[in-house]
């Protein structure tokens, strides 16, 4: 089967002064996620190693370097999903986890699908997942736009205000031809406390299905929720298309039908990649078999 992996570090109105942290940071993840795959490990082995490379990396909105909420707290979800048994992970308002993504695949690999809040901080402890400080995933750049909303609070008319910092996810096919996805996210800057987009919910932010392909979405999560934008874009691969004309499908019926703005990559059962994405800038990276570099782009 040929291998195949792509990473986004999220889409929206990216600073130019970001632009080079980004690209480097979707180089680094992509580059470490396809060491795996070829020493022959699982996707999901790859997507959780490339997804956790972004969460420890403070250019993204995940993991260490998350928006904080308007009470100034991190909250984080992700999700997982193995395409081909359908299992899926997912956990949302998790405060003191440093790699979401982690927990998120144990979870799937036990009787549940998904934990929120102080549950699943509970469960990381019983998996033996550590706790962390929740100051300490804070940024000096992130307490800093937090204070400057404190200050200046977005209109109600700005609730489709996506952070520039960028949510994360990966689709890889390994050498079984198995499929697997994942995303995450700290979320929506100077979001409400609680509120959980996307990102963990199955067939929004992430879908995996080993008969089509993978997808991970990022954006406007109350928008790509609406349209269960990354199954959409799993289903738009029927039929055969290249990947990057599924994936500009389903951001046009994100577009249409509920006025969203995104982007989603995709991966195909033969190993293709792709993306779309409507906004002006998004971060992406991938290599697959015959490729002798990772490609980076933002």
């Amino acid at each position: 089967m040929t291998l195949a992996l792509i990473v986004h570090g999220g889409s929206g109105d990216i600073p130019d002064a970001d632009v080079e942290p980004h690209r480097r940071g979707v180089a680094v993840a992509a580059h470490v996620g396809w060491e795996v795959l070829l020493k022959g490990g699982s996707a999901l082995d790859a997507v959780e190693a490339a997804i956790v490379v972004m969460e420890d990396d403070p250019a993204f909105d995940a993991g260490t370097g998350s928006v904080l909420n308007r009470a100034g707290e991190i909250e984080m979800d992700a999700s997982i999903m193995d395409g081909a048994t359908l299992d899926a992970g997912a956990v949302a308002g998790v405060q003191r986890v440093k790699n979401p993504i982690r927990l998120a695949r144990r979870v799937m690999e036990s009787e549940v699908t998904f934990l929120i809040a102080r549950g699943a901080e509970q469960f990381a402890q019983q998996v033996g997942i550590p706790l962390s400080e929740n100051a300490a995933l804070r940024t000096p750049e992130q307490i800093a736009n937090w204070q400057e909303c404190l200050a200046n609070p977005p209109a109600p008319a700005q609730a489709r205000f996506v952070s520039p910092q960028g949510t994360v996810g990966c689709v890889a096919v390994d050498r079984d031809g198995k499929i697997a996805a994942g995303t995450s996210t700290g979320g929506m800057t100077f979001k409400r406390v609680g509120r959980v987009g996307d990102s963990p919910l199955i067939g929004a932010g992430v879908y995996a299905d080993h008969l089509l392909g993978g997808a991970s979405a990022t954006g406007w999560g109350e928008a790509i929720t609406r349209v269960v934008l990354s199954k959409v874009a799993v289903d738009a691969l029927a039929g055969g298309p290249e990947p990057s004309e599924a994936a500009r499908a389903a951001i046009e019926r994100l577009a249409t039908r509920v006025g969203g703005t995104g982007g989603v990559i995709l991966a195909d059962t033969a190993g293709r990649v792709g993306h779309w994405y409507n906004t002006s800038r998004m971060a992406r990276a991938y290599i697959a078999e015959g490729m002798e570099t990772v490609i980076a782009s933002c």
